[in-house]
């Protein structure tokens, strides 16, 4: 196993991880500081969007155009970006509100719920949920990362911010049912392992594969669940945390910062 490939499964390990920040937060915050966390998530989604659009977007069509030639590629691509914006919002269909990763929860929220008798269950299903979520983003951040480790390190970013609310919305109720800490940052911590896990799918099944067909489907796929995660799920609770101007800052911010990593990177 070579240097690139243990790099790319770092990433993505630190991406899925970043869940047991949100939980530590969790455990030390009484309340939700909703500006920063609106500023936080708009940043995020500003990093997927630029980077999906302007940069995994066209590497994937310029892959595609070569294997396939121009009209099949870039019909490819186009099928394969929406291929995976369809992906996603099925698995989001198939997971209920209550559990759904993207209802992102504030810290004081969850802790009204502590009467609730079903708190454990819903930490728990919350938990599989976000696993759930977290597979095909390990893919994305293990790949993109072999392929070009600038550009896996700006998606690790990125998830590894939107995870962390993710830890959040794991640990609390679990927390306040059972008392329990240690088994609130575990089940929590957890959550995160399906993104490396992910990661090594994609090195398992799809590296044997991985020729400039497979790579532009599998990247333009992933240019669709990015920007469909930050579309419905990061912007609209921004929103929801500070009804102002500060997810766009944040969004603008995050954009512009991909920009000119990707710039310096040229």
């Amino acid at each position: 196993m070579d240097g690139n490939v243990l790099f790319a499964f770092g990433l993505t390990l630190m991406a899925g991880l970043a869940t047991g920040i949100g939980s530590l937060i969790a455990f030390f915050a009484s309340t939700t500081n909703t500006k920063f966390l609106s500023v936080s998530l708009g940043f995020s989604a500003g990093v997927m969007i630029y980077v999906s659009m302007i940069e995994i977007f066209v590497k994937a069509q310029d892959a595609l155009v070569s294997a396939k030639g121009a009209e099949a590629g870039n019909w490819i691509t186009v099928g394969a970006f929406f291929g995976g914006m369809l992906l996603i919002a099925m698995i989001d269909r198939f997971v209920p509100k209550q559990g759904n990763p993207h209802e992102m929860k504030k810290v004081e929220d969850a802790e009204k719920q502590v009467k609730d008798k079903d708190l454990l269950r819903m930490g728990t299903f919350t938990a599989l949920a976000i696993a759930i979520h977290n597979f095909p983003e390990g893919i994305a951040t293990f790949t993109s990362a072999l392929q070009d480790p600038g550009l896996g390190i700006a998606i690790a970013v990125a998830i590894a911010i939107h995870n962390i609310p993710e830890g959040i919305a794991v640990s609390v109720p679990v927390y306040y049912s059972t008392g329990d800490k240690r088994k609130a940052f575990k089940l929590s911590f957890l959550s995160g392992l399906s993104e490396p896990v992910g990661a090594v799918a994609a090195y398992f099944i799809l590296m044997p594969y991985l020729n400039d067909t497979m790579f532009g489907i599998i990247f333009a796929a992933v240019a669709g669940i990015m920007v469909f995660i930050s579309l419905d799920g990061l912007l609209p609770a921004a929103k929801k945390y500070d009804e102002g101007h500060l997810p766009i800052y944040g969004l603008i911010a995050g954009m512009a910062v991909m920009a000119i990593s990707l710039l310096l990177f040229i």
